[in-house]
């Protein structure tokens, strides 16, 4: 279980942690803090350079933070805050599916980020070795 966690911290993680980079730094074909602004403006969440920052940087730190395994709790919030965001703001209307540009994604994300807080990070992470 310990190993299936870690896997799946890593993976969750770091990849969530990489579309905060895109909002932030417009690494992977992400847009950036400028552009991310534009768009959450449109949405009407303003001001839109700091709803931007805070988003991207609640990805980034929250996805680095479950990758790590460290303030599993704090890591999973950063991560939930957002997508309930993007389902009230942009996708929810669209319906279930991704294709239909629906919250599909978005409640996976929820769901594994609840997972880690029920389950815990595993023994493979920085909250177990600090914990002891």
């Amino acid at each position: 279980m310990d190993i299936a966690l870690l896997l799946l911290r890593l993976v969750f993680g770091l990849t969530f942690a990489a579309h905060g980079t895109q909002k932030l730094f417009s690494w992977f074909g992400g847009h950036g803090l400028k552009g991310t602004a534009g768009f959450f403006e449109s949405l009407g969440l303003k001001p839109g350079h700091t709803m931007a920052l805070m988003a991207g940087l609640g990805e980034l730190v929250g996805g680095l933070l479950i990758a790590f395994g460290l303030l599993t709790e704090v890591g999973a919030v950063l991560m939930i805050f957002p997508m309930l965001v993007a389902i009230f703001k942009v996708h929810g209307k669209n319906g279930y599916w991704v294709t239909d540009g629906g919250y599909e994604y978005n409640l996976a994300i929820i769901t594994v980020a609840v997972a880690f807080v029920l389950a815990g990070p595993g023994a493979y992470s920085l909250d177990a070795w600090l914990l002891g």
